[in-house]
């Protein structure tokens, strides 16, 4: 990933230092195990850990030659440690080191995913409470509908990122098993207990039955995850983009000093960090397919998945981490206008409050059908005024509709807090009773 949306924790997981670096752990704590079995002399296994190490340029030139990485590895760290790498990589695959290595970026990965996710909902949380009762129309269609507020717009942001959280943490438990099971996964030349030894040195699990390689299925709902949490930051940065509309401006990113918005235009203050949030958020979704398809090998194994996860695996999970920590840092600086919000709801003469009207004609005796006709005849004269008539005047001199209701019930109908009442409850839902 380019370093204009990269941040150097995420990059280091899949620096070549640090892979080298669990290759090495891998061969080492499965050398132990070895010894351990008698399978190796203890000093060799010693050795390993003593004088042990690896150069990245070494490991490269020799790559160059053999056309293999795994074993240019090997090379090198047999040119550290001396004889006693011999018996280092007894009865494994290369497999064994390439899918157990991935096990383990994959979940260091995941953790800093995790604290991503946990910034983006300590901003929409502490937003949320803030505008809890700062009331917007509510829209469907992009057309005003009722009453709600900020901040339930908000809850229902952090109610979707607080899933993804879940099913991140579970993406996390499936992907992170360890395979030392040599060819075929049949475990001929070495002990499934070198591979249950390595698992706790790295804190993985065992994979119940490999193949020859860790079983694709496991990397696909991962990737599928990261795929549905990119989702959701584009859903709530389509969100801003649209209340920092023009003819919206409810809320907008925050433009700061010697900011610049247009190369041609002064005025213009863009939700450019948003746009750029729904770009990146579909570059990650795009790598889900290829993931998917990864799921199919042939037989025991073959590489094809090889060279799409060497691409998606950095790309995707340092594209998120980027995008969530944006995020996070949109939703703290949110710029909210909740004096424009009032107005926005006022703009339609109290349409809003029409299906109040409409239930209470039905409770006082008027068939539904009926009611609907008698509230849209007055609605649409009001849409068709641009909002310069009233719902609640119009229904008021209107006969039909007061046989049925009086001004003073008319009136109790269009009292906003009624949409207000159950903010409570929802927020108690989301966010728990304290």
């Amino acid at each position: 990933m380019i370093p204009r949306y990269s941040r150097p924790e995420m990059t280091e997981i899949w620096s070549p230092e640090n892979r080298f670096r669990i290759w090495y752990e891998i061969e080492a704590h499965a050398t132990d195990a070895q010894a351990e079995l008698g399978i190796v002399p203890k000093d060799a296994a010693k050795a390993v850990w003593d004088r042990g190490g690896f150069d990245v340029d070494r490991i490269d030139e020799i790559e160059r030659e053999v056309k293999h990485d795994v074993i240019a590895f090997l090379t090198s760290l047999a040119e550290h440690v001396g004889d006693e790498a011999r018996f280092v990589h007894q009865g494994m695959t290369s497999s064994d080191v390439l899918d157990t290595c991935l096990a383990v970026q994959l979940t260091q990965a995941a953790d800093i995913l995790l604290a991503d996710l946990d910034a983006v909902l300590a901003a929409l949380k502490k937003r949320a409470f803030e505008h809890r009762m700062t009331v917007k129309v509510g829209r469907s269609h992009g057309i005003h509908a009722e009453p709600t507020t900020f901040g339930v717009t908000l809850a229902t942001f952090y109610a979707e990122f607080e899933r993804n959280r879940e099913r991140l943490v579970a993406a996390r438990k499936d992907v992170a098993t360890c395979a030392i099971s040599g060819a075929v996964g049949t475990f001929a030349n070495i002990d499934p207990s070198v591979e249950a030894h390595v698992a706790k040195k790295l804190g993985l699990e065992i994979e119940p039955v490999s193949t020859q390689v860790i079983p694709r299925d496991r990397h696909a709902m991962f990737f599928a995850t990261l795929g549905v949490i990119a989702s959701s930051v584009e859903r709530l940065s389509t969100e801003i983009r649209h209340l920092q509309r023009t003819e919206v401006l409810e809320a907008e990113e925050y433009f700061s000093p010697g900011q610049k918005g247009s190369s041609a235009m002064p005025h213009k203050r863009n939700p450019v960090l948003t746009e750029n949030l729904t770009g990146l958020a579909r570059y990650v979704r795009a790598q889900v397919i290829p993931a998917m398809e990864n799921v199919a090998l042939w037989h025991e194994r073959d590489i094809s998945h090889s060279s799409v996860e060497r691409m998606i695996g950095p790309d995707v999970t340092v594209t998120l981490d980027f995008a969530l920590m944006r995020l996070a840092g949109v939703v703290e600086k949110l710029v909210i206008y909740p004096e424009r919000m009032k107005a926005n709801m006022d703009r339609l003469g109290g349409l809003i409050h029409s299906q109040r009207v409409l239930l209470a004609l039905t409770q006082a005796g008027v068939s539904r059908e009926g009611a609907y006709r008698l509230v849209q005849r007055n609605a649409m004269q009001v849409w068709e005024a641009n909002g310069s008539k009233d719902l609640l005047t119009l229904l008021k001199g209107d006969a039909e509709v007061t046989a049925a209701l009086t001004e003073t019930q008319l009136e109790a109908m269009f009292d906003l807090d009624y949409h207000l009442k159950h903010v409570d409850t929802i927020f108690e839902r989301v966010f728990g009773a304290n």
